[in-house]
């Protein structure tokens, strides 16, 4: 794959049956576990007796029939009439007895298989979990969140219809179909097994056809399901945003659209599925008619006995409801691939940034970074960032500044290696960041970014997530560090509160001290700090600032930063423009060349001026 290519376009793509089932076995035979293997072996066991016993059954009932009838006995044998009497009594028992085998036998099979079925769901829902957090950034920011969980979703229940349907239906009908075959032939005649031979084919045609037909408008249930979660997610994830605006009634308006097209597809999907029940009844119909009508008049003609015509009824309406639910597996299994169609477009779209087999970690000394003639495009036709050269030497601080986008953010992408260079190379401590693992690299650097985002759970679990290891004496020493402890403390549930979706509950200024200090508690010996003070307050920002300096100290830092009064202290100062470095130096040495960087801070500093003079009118008045 090319790199700064990726693209998610698995929409499109179309899955092979016969690799999708093949994909699944190793889940429900898995290699490393003999004891699922061990009770799928038995399911199946379970389920051949099961059927046998099914089909045997009809034998049962037929000889009881025959017997009652007087057409089962030789009338030359005079037997009493408790004698005569017992014997369909038993065959009646029997009947009854084969009945509650097949469907004890049934349940046997269907304990026996959950676990690895279970097994399997549980599998492949990681494999998709997993997978997704090794896909790469530009991934997700394509990516629609509510259409994507929804895809993953439907995907792993339809592997569990599959599962459950397909192998634990579809083979036992195959196994009954042939049974039935063996017995009509044996006690009736090859003229049935042909008439229901041709029933099942011209059953099982339709089935096909028609449901091949619905595959497009399953598709299109699916599209407008997608579309209406991924509405709603949105709508909901910008509660705020929504209601700055008033733009409920818009938002409601988007989301009924989504759900008006879902309604139309989901009643033509109702009409057609009708259409197919009612093909589908016709054609077995038509096949038992025809072999009851060919019965009967073979019992007119003294050739069957009634027996004989109440086990061929029998047998066809016992065969009905296993071909009628092997329409349903079919239709079910179509279905299901067009959800895996998402699902293993997910699975088969690869990471934009991989670790090559053999790769060795990150080793730290000092901290060092170097970018050494980096390009980079997000797109090849938009350059972003352009034969880029500095150092970041251990233990000091250099500052990113430059106007709105210069690539200030895309150098922190790069170091943390969200993206790959097209060219040139970064390196820490002389090592090339693209030949070390992701997750030695990115164990070494801590990042403030400037929209901090919590996870919806306590203070405490965000806190710990630097450091998932660390002790609650850590964690308080981490709060206390970043100058949250005694807010926390103030708190009705203290370091057990809750502060809501993406950290709702807190001013910026709190969250972010949340991320600075489970960025302490993460202990780089690298600091990024991406404009993590850019959109708070000035009395806040200065707050922040200082508990930013404090955890700076002594750690090779990167800032990018967007307010410069805040890298005026820097040991560095890279000014960008346009993807390239047009001048750095420190704070000092920039503003006597009287270049970019002088014209950005006379900029700020009037800003400055002038949002203070308003603050004072407004105060005096």
């Amino acid at each position: 794959m090319a790199k700064g290519a990726a693209r998610a376009t698995f929409e499109n793509k179309k899955i092979d049956e016969v690799a999708v089932l093949r994909d699944l076995l190793p889940y429900i035979w898995p290699a490393d576990r003999r004891d699922l293997r061990i009770r799928v072996a038995l399911a199946f066991v379970s389920l051949i007796i099961a059927k046998v016993i099914t089909v045997a059954t009809p034998i049962a009932y037929k000889g009881a029939v025959d017997l009652l009838t007087g057409q089962g006995g030789d009338p030359a044998v005079v037997v009493s009439t408790t004698a005569l009497l017992a014997t369909p009594v038993m065959l009646i028992l029997a009947y009854g007895l084969g009945r509650i085998m097949m469907i004890i036998f049934n349940q046997i099979r269907d304990v026996l298989f959950v676990n690895a079925g279970q097994h399997a769901v549980r599998s492949l829902s990681n494999r998709a979990f997993s997978h997704t957090h090794k896909l790469s950034l530009r991934y997700h920011l394509e990516r629609q969140t509510g259409g994507h969980a929804r895809a993953i979703e439907r995907g792993v229940d339809a592997v569990e219809l599959i599962i459950r349907m397909g192998l634990l239906n579809s083979i036992p009908t195959l196994v009954e179909f042939g049974l039935i075959a063996v017995v009509l032939s044996w006690y009736i005649g090859w003229e049935f097994v042909v008439v229901v031979a041709l029933t099942i084919l011209i059953y099982i045609w339709f089935t096909i056809r028609a449901s091949e037909w619905r595959v497009s408008i399953i598709r299109e249930l699916t599209k407008a399901d997608n579309e209406a979660g991924t509405k709603a997610v949105d709508s909901l994830l910008n509660y705020e945003t929504v209601k700055y605006f008033g733009n409920e009634k818009l938002e409601q308006n988007r989301y009924d659209q989504s759900r008006e097209q879902y309604e139309a597809a989901a009643i033509k999907t109702h009409y057609s599925l009708g259409m197919l029940n009612a093909g589908q009844a016709l054609i077995f119909t038509a096949g038992l008619t025809i072999c009851m009508l060919i019965a009967g008049s073979r019992v007119a003609a003294g050739q069957f006995t009634i027996g004989d015509f109440v086990m061929i009824n029998a047998l066809l309406i016992q065969l009905y409801q296993p071909l009628h639910l092997m329409g349903t597996i079919y239709r079910a299994i179509r279905q299901s691939l067009v959800d895996l169609e998402n699902l293993f477009g997910i699975l088969n779209t690869k990471p934009e940034i991989i670790d090559v087999p053999g790769t060795k970690a990150l080793k730290v000394d000092t901290g060092h970074i170097r970018f050494e003639g980096v390009d980079f495009a997000y797109e090849v036709e938009r350059p972003i960032i352009k034969d880029v050269s500095f150092d970041v030497p251990a233990g000091q601080m250099v500052a990113i500044v430059g106007p709105s986008g210069a690539g200030k953010s895309t150098i922190s992408r790069l170091l943390f290696r969200f993206y790959e260079p097209l060219g040139g190379a970064i390196k820490v401590d002389g090592q090339d960041i693209a030949e070390v693992t992701q997750a030695s690299l990115r164990k070494a650097i801590g990042v403030v970014p400037q929209d901090t985002v919590l996870f919806n759970d306590t203070i405490y679990y965000n806190i710990a997530y630097g450091n998932p290891d660390a002790s609650r004496d850590e964690i308080i020493a981490a709060a206390k560090m970043a100058h949250i402890h005694e807010f926390i403390l103030d708190l009705p549930k203290g370091y057990d509160s809750l502060v809501g979706e993406r950290g709702l509950k807190l001013s910026g200024g709190e969250k972010q001290r949340v991320a600075i200090a489970r960025t302490i508690l993460k202990a780089p010996p690298i600091l990024m700090l991406d404009e993590a003070t850019s959109a708070l307050d000035s009395y806040t920002e200065k707050e922040i600032q200082a508990a930013l300096d404090e955890v700076a100290h002594n750690r090779t830092t990167l800032v990018i930063a967007h307010r410069l009064s805040t890298i005026i202290h820097a040991d560095n100062i890279i000014v960008l423009e346009k993807g390239r470095i047009a001048e750095q130096g420190n704070h000092g040495e920039l503003l006597k060349k009287e270049g970019l960087y002088a014209g950005l801070w006379a900029r700020q500093r009037e800003a400055d001026e002038a949002r203070q003079k308003l603050a004072y009118v407004l105060e005096e008045e």
